[in-house]
């Protein structure tokens, strides 16, 4: 589904219009980014739970070479499904 379909999909379960959806959407994604940048989990009761995991700095091989690299340490965003989403997806 793409962010089009969703901002249709809202609209159409809520009753608002497509622009207001789209500013629905937009300020809740908006939130999770700014939340997830500085540091912070966010949870959505029976859905799931966003949270930031660093990698440490490590080395790492380049495969068409065998030379060995340094590979940066970095962030990733990482989720884990709540219960309700796994019954969900799982009947």
């Amino acid at each position: 589904m793409k962010k089009s379909e969703m901002i249709e999909a809202i609209a159409t379960a809520t009753g608002l219009t497509k622009a207001d959806s789209e500013k629905a959407f937009n300020a809740t994604f908006d939130l999770f980014k700014k939340e997830l940048a500085d540091g912070n989990k966010v949870s959505v009761a029976g859905f799931g739970t966003f949270k930031i995991s660093e990698r440490a700095a490590r080395e790492g091989r380049n495969p068409q070479t065998g030379e060995t690299i340094k590979i940066a340490a970095s962030k990733s965003v990482s989720f884990k499904a709540g219960s309700e989403l796994k019954s969900t997806v799982n009947k």
